[in-house]
């Protein structure tokens, strides 16, 4: 490898602002603030607005989407089409 050419890779720590989960991962992010964790060493911190941790996706707080009126609409519409069986006339 060429010195110089690659990215600083290092211990990062990232802050879910929402509810401030912080987890630690390598990382070749840029930061310009630190944080001393509770092993007393201080990391670069980089601050996340949503993580897996507060994601409704992962949480399972998803709201379900209710398509409320399509059905209504669709029914509608071929009620009053009138669509009826033809009778037999003997």
């Amino acid at each position: 490898m060429k010195d110089g050419i690659h990215p600083e890779y290092r211990d990062v720590v990232f802050l879910d602002m929402s509810n401030g989960f912080k987890f630690i991962t390598r990382s070749t992010a840029h930061t310009r603030e630190k944080i001393t964790m509770d092993d007393g060493k201080e990391y670069p911190l980089y601050k996340l607005d949503v993580t897996s941790e507060s994601h409704p996706f992962y949480t399972g707080a998803q709201q379900r989407i209710s398509e409320t009126g399509r059905v209504e609409k669709f029914r509608q519409r071929f009620a009053r089409t009138g669509a009826t069986k033809p009778t037999s006339a003997s």
